[in-house]
């Protein structure tokens, strides 16, 4: 969200919060990207804050309460208003518990693994109609052909994006590999350390796919503790999720700090995996 917008944003998510009873004197800024995710106090609620032409909101609110219940690994919505998209001056809102931090000690492998394989066991219980991972790389590989939202990325590797996003796809739907509801992106990122346990956050990436696909986006030893996995289309699914993240970066539109700078590392990557 661009910074003209921010006391727009929120403002629309202070005072809905108000409107519902949630006391919001004041509000940090914890996420500035696609979306704003801010922390609202003195009432300690999670609020994420979009333009109100965002249509994922309610698609991730109505997998939240899918996926809700005794021993859910997700964010839950906050329990003290009704679990709605709510509107107010151009924006759409969502309003959600608030996990405060309980350790900076970083997640072992295997107790990511443990939390992957207990989400995915979740997610197969939910029948939920998500996109497919492909309609990611889609929208990755129509950026590769837009030279006009893609101006700064030299033919080169332009080239290079565009055949790895297309071998990668072609090879990974070529196995047949079994395919369920997936989280879409769970990096460290979007894995929380609470006092009830590790919780996943960020339900708008969720997608159909192979697991393999998710423990592509995990630090790479998490996949010696998930059993049964394809580390053959694990690597290849490694390769294209790199692919799509470096094709993000490249897009006129993207406000991720320094993404040029990732964008060249990670371009050299692909290149080692590529040869």
């Amino acid at each position: 969200m661009q910074a003209s917008e921010l006391p727009r944003a929120i403002a629309a998510a202070t005072s809905t919060a108000s409107a519902l009873g949630l006391a919001a004197d004041d509000a940090i800024v914890l996420q500035n990207s696609n979306k704003l995710t801010l922390r609202l106090v003195p009432a300690e609620v999670l609020a994420r804050v979009a333009p109100a032409a965002d249509r994922i909101a309610q698609f991730e609110v109505d997998l939240a309460q899918r996926l809700a219940g005794p021993g859910s690994l997700v964010a839950a919505l906050d329990p003290r208003v009704e679990p709605l998209v709510y509107e107010r001056d151009g924006y759409v809102i969502t309003l959600w518990t608030y996990y405060p931090p309980v350790t900076s000690q970083a997640v072992s492998p295997a107790d990511y693994a443990d939390a992957l394989v207990r989400l995915h066991a979740g997610m197969r219980t939910v029948d939920f109609p998500a996109p497919h991972f492909t309609d990611r790389v889609g929208e990755a590989q129509r950026l590769v052909a837009d030279r006009d939202r893609t101006p700064a990325l030299a033919d080169a590797d332009r080239g290079l994006l565009g055949d790895t996003l297309r071998d990668m796809r072609r090879a990974i739907g070529e196995r047949g590999t079994s395919e369920q509801l997936l989280h879409g992106e769970p990096h460290p990122g979007n894995l929380l350390t609470t006092r009830s346990g590790l919780v996943f956050i960020d339900l708008e990436t969720c997608c159909r796919g192979p697991v393999e696909f998710d423990l592509a986006h995990a630090p790479e030893e998490v996949a010696g503790h998930y059993p049964g996995i394809d580390h053959d289309l694990l690597r290849d699914c490694r390769t294209l999720v790199l692919a799509v993240i470096t094709m993000w970066r490249w897009d006129r539109d993207d406000q991720l700090p320094d993404g040029h700078r990732l964008a060249g590392e990670w371009l050299d990557q692909i290149r080692s995996r590529t040869a």
